[in-house]
């Protein structure tokens, strides 16, 4: 998508910007790509004519139907287009205090766990019509009828859209450790790395992990995943031995304690884990700044 600016003068509509940020970032994975679904959505509403705008009784479901459908053709494509990104490609992290988690705390208890990496991860996994009808439905609560009229189906599909993500999610969640299991392994890779403990690393380390750099072609990162204990743990450490001059940090995402290291006071890579019971099953580094600009805010 395009890069481009519409501004919205009307505070009823610039008021669901947010609420269409949430689902387009849900659905596309980067802010980036949110923010162009969103503009472009807000485009299309400012073509119609005013007799058109003013005939549209619910301005949110408007929006959310169009910006939705736009998620829905960019992630028709987005697989395409990632066949020429340099290198692997992942989500964009985000640190638990940004705008893109819900703040109200009600609604924090509801959307917490949902903007994690290691959901974004597997939501990647699936069709772009089960990506649309899990979030807008088990997330954002929208009704199997407005899904059908988005992804193009019957109500009836849009069910069984929703049901196979969620068999593919539930089988993803029983492998995870739970949230003071994954921080407890955090804190440990963590001491591992900061003392140079090849052995304690390999340790914790599931047999078949697996770590993902993604770096866009902007910095230098493993085009390649890293596949196996002893390898994951030497590239984990050797990156650190080449450096010294990198400040490591935990901070908190919804998925538990995540890593940022910072450059002469700017971040230059997150690192998140995923575990299991018995182990860190994924190693993720993010270190294309396209996808760090969120982290570039005060520790929490």
């Amino acid at each position: 998508m395009g890069e481009m600016y519409v501004q919205v003068a009307d505070p009823e509509i610039a008021g669901e910007r947010r609420h269409l940020m949430r689902i387009a970032y849900r659905l596309l994975g980067t802010v980036a790509d949110a923010e162009d679904a969103v503009q472009e959505a807000f485009a299309r509403f400012y073509r119609l004519t005013e007799a058109d705008r003013v005939a549209i009784d619910v301005p949110r479901a408007w929006l959310t139907r169009v910006t939705s459908r736009i998620c829905l053709d960019e992630l028709g494509t987005a697989r395409a287009r990632r066949e020429t990104y340099v290198g692997e490609w992942l989500p964009e992290p985000l640190p638990a205090e940004s705008d893109l988690a819900a703040s109200d705390p009600l609604e924090r208890a509801a959307l917490a766990e949902d903007v994690g990496l290691a959901l974004l991860v597997v939501l990647e996994t699936l069709t772009p019509a089960e990506r649309v009808a899990f979030v807008l439905h088990d997330v954002f609560a929208l009704p199997f009828g407005e899904i059908a009229e988005i992804v193009g189906r019957t109500p009836a599909a849009c069910r069984q859209l929703a049901t196979a993500a969620r068999r593919r999610l539930r089988a993803d969640g029983v492998s995870r450790a739970p949230r003071a299991r994954h921080d407890e392994l955090a804190r440990a890779f963590a001491e591992a790395c900061s003392g140079g403990d090849l052995q304690a690393l390999i340790a914790m380390l599931d047999p078949a992990v697996v770590l993902r750099s993604d770096g866009g072609g902007r910095v230098s990162a493993a085009r390649r995943p890293v596949i196996g204990a002893d390898a994951v743990a030497r590239f984990v450490l050797g990156v650190l031995r080449k450096n010294p001059d990198v400040r490591i940090e935990p901070r908190l995402t919804s998925d538990g304690i995540a890593f940022v290291w910072q450059r002469a006071g700017r971040v230059a890579g997150v690192l998140a884990l995923r575990a299991s019971g018995d182990g860190i099953t994924d190693v993720w580094i993010v270190m294309n700044p396209d996808k760090l600009r969120a982290w570039d805010s005060p520790t929490r």
